[in-house]
């Protein structure tokens, strides 16, 4: 298939397109081309900015293909600026489980319809989850739902990770600096990044539609995390009000995602178990 993927070469995109190439996709990044790839040749590559509608219509107008995997899709003027100029069989936007409002176990997709909000033409807003919810709205301005289809990720840890967040707990114990912690007992959903970049590719040749979760098998608290480092490192984490604000300090109450439909496609998630302490013990090594 001739798959256009906007954005991928950092992070959870890195092991998508790499599965694309090697399922003997035609592939073509389409990034501002500020990050360096590792594909060589196997890959072909136009320049644009997607909060430049110019940019992007001189780029991409005119073309088409079978599928676009839309991973920079931040609000409705992104997704306008995109679908107005290229065209597709299929689009798969890269939209997020922050779309939900409710926190509870085992989320299903039918908890956010896109089409029950309002569409707001808007640029990237402060709201992160604002902005993935009218990026979902606005595809369907351009695309049949049926053509469309809406990924939704909790947070993805990985090797690759250049937020800084899981490295913030390590840094923070084992450094001896403070946290402010507001829900330390509350857990929740991750996803490796490997099985978010592959999930994605395997979808291109699925006839699934609509939103569909992904995540890994279990949830995790911030106190696993915390307790983790705090045995290795020796160092007991110091919370306090006056702390730097902790990454992942976002969840209430436990909650997870259903990922009954993703697996009906005979995907199977890994258990968070199997790569996050790993992941804390390269955190450690760093600090």
């Amino acid at each position: 298939m001739k798959i256009l993927v906007v954005g991928g070469t950092r992070f959870f995109g890195i092991p998508m397109v790499r599965k694309l190439i090697a399922d003997g996709h035609d592939v073509t990044l389409a990034t501002r081309g500020q990050h360096k790839d590792t594909f060589g040749s196997s890959v072909q590559r136009i320049t644009l900015d997607k909060t430049d509608e110019s940019s992007v219509k001189s780029a991409l107008c005119g073309k088409s293909f079978d599928v676009i995997i839309d991973k920079v899709a931040y609000s409705s003027n992104d997704v306008r600026s995109l679908l107005k100029h290229a065209l597709c069989e299929k689009y798969i936007q890269m939209s997020s489980c922050a779309v939900y409002q409710s926190e509870h176990l085992n989320i299903t997709e039918n908890e956010f319809d896109q089409k029950s909000i309002e569409l707001k033409w808007l640029d990237r807003p402060a709201d992160y989850a604002l902005g993935k919810r009218l990026a979902e709205r606005a595809a369907l301005e351009f695309m049949d739902e049926k053509n469309c289809v809406f990924v939704r990720f909790p947070v993805v840890l990985g090797e690759n990770d250049y937020t800084g967040r899981l490295a913030f707990y390590a840094q923070h114990i084992c450094g001896g600096l403070p946290m402010h912690i507001q829900n330390i007992n509350a857990k929740t959903s991750y996803i490796h990044e490997t099985q978010a970049g592959e999930f994605i590719a395997k979808l291109v040749d699925t006839d699934i539609s609509g939103a569909v979760n992904g995540c890994s098998d279990g949830i995790v608290s911030q106190r696993d995390i915390i307790g983790y480092i705090e045995k290795k490192c020796g160092k007991q984490a110091i919370i306090s009000q006056s702390g730097d604000n902790a990454p992942y300090d976002d969840v209430c109450s436990d909650k997870s995602y259903d990922c009954t439909k993703a697996k009906s496609l005979g995907f199977a998630f890994s258990d968070i178990s199997s790569y996050l302490y790993s992941l804390l013990d390269n955190e450690i090594k760093q600090v």
